[in-house]
């Protein structure tokens, strides 16, 4: 049962990060890439979270844990004194499984948390590779360079592997992001061929009667009827990210992204949450990039009132970025905020067990939805 002193372990965790006695324990962790990297998946009194694992920071991390049992538990010490029993989530099954081609299938999408899949569907960005255009925290071309995962995921791919991925390891929802491809839809259009080959695969499987729920996540597209296209081809929330909500912070963390500004954001906001519905639109805020905590609070309340989640997660450098070694917010400034927040979730009606699909419904890369309480 998830308490207030969980809640307090798992910012800490988050912020801090875990040495590992085994680091092949679970699901393998990854090096690089987009989204949350450099993590591994922990589950913590029921609930399973992404905590740094190979960060400088997690290196120093007062808590370490202990290599797991043939019952996959293991014991979680800070400061060397134990403290807790926690396991790690198994590899998936689905893992040991290829395409026709010889392609294997965690290269095309890979497990996140306990049962969502997760997967780049362009592993590729026209802003990446450019100190003037990229994004300082961004690794997708990591993972690419290394021979972990392929450029492009055809629709026929994800179908196939979102199908295997629920009938044998019990998936619940997926997440398709994509590095920006061009400054125009910025990626819709891939996200719309994706779902649809998703949900085609997908309809009548494992109880989801219209296949598996899937968040989508892009820059917002020039033209606000692609909202639209994107629901007609099976995305059920949408994920759109700001990352910073200060614009100077975001012109000099992300100077390519920061050319559509916050209130080109806001606007692509109110027009999603027309087609999505409230509590079905997100965003990612990384808390420590150079935000004040005022900052967040006053932009997260802007979002709810247009009926959109702000996903507050603590930045955690990623090794082989421009800022792997600015560090990550401690624990007592996550708690400052996401209590605070968790409040004006719960007065807006917002909450992440409300919604379908994404980021904000699985919750493991932050404790934000541990704090949404009345």
């Amino acid at each position: 049962m998830e308490t207030a002193n969980t809640s307090q372990l798992l910012t800490e965790l988050q912020s801090q990060g875990l040495r590992l006695a085994d680091a092949s324990a679970g699901a393998p962790s990854r090096r690089g890439g987009a989204g949350p990297s450099d993590h591994k998946a922990v589950t913590v009194d029921g609930r399973t979270i992404m905590v740094p694992v190979h960060s400088a920071g997690a290196m120093a991390s007062a808590y370490e844990v202990s290599a797991p049992g043939a019952d996959g538990k293991a014991t979680l010490k800070r400061n060397a004194i134990p403290i807790k029993e926690i396991s790690f989530p198994k590899q998936p099954r689905f893992y040991k499984m290829q395409t026709f081609d010889g392609i294997p299938y965690w290269k095309i999408a890979t497990l996140h948390g306990a049962d969502v899949l997760a997967t780049t569907v362009l592993q590729t960005c026209v802003r990446y590779g450019r100190r003037a255009t990229s994004c300082q925290f961004c690794a997708i071309g990591e993972s690419l360079a290394g021979g972990r995962t392929i450029n492009r995921k055809t629709p026929e791919q994800l179908g196939e592997v979102a199908r295997a991925a629920m009938l044998l390891d019990g998936i619940k929802h997926m997440v398709m992001t994509t590095g920006t491809p061009n400054f125009t839809d910025r990626g819709a259009e891939i996200l719309c061929e994706s779902a649809f080959g998703v949900k085609a695969a997908t309809v009548a499987h494992a109880g989801f009667a219209s296949g598996l729920p899937i968040q989508a996540q892009c820059e917002p597209p020039d033209d606000a009827r692609w909202y639209q296209r994107m629901k007609n081809a099976g995305v059920d929330t949408l994920g759109m990210h700001i990352e910073a909500v200060t614009q100077s912070v975001r012109e000099r963390i992300m100077p390519g992204k920061a050319t559509v500004d916050i209130e080109q954001y806001l606007t692509a906001f109110d027009d999603a949450v027309q087609v999505f519905g409230r509590g079905q639109v997100s965003t990612y805020i990384l808390y420590g990039l150079g935000d004040t905590r005022e900052a967040v609070l006053e932009m997260s309340a802007k979002l709810i009132a247009l009926g959109v989640y702000p996903f507050v997660v603590p930045f955690v450098p990623i090794q082989g970025t421009p800022l792997q070694d600015q560090r990550s917010p401690n624990p007592v400034e996550m708690r400052e905020l996401l209590e605070p927040l968790g409040k004006m979730l719960v007065a807006g009606g917002l909450k992440s067990a409300d919604i379908k699909a994404g980021c904000g419904k699985c919750g493991a890369c932050s404790s934000l939805s541990a704090y949404e309480k009345a």
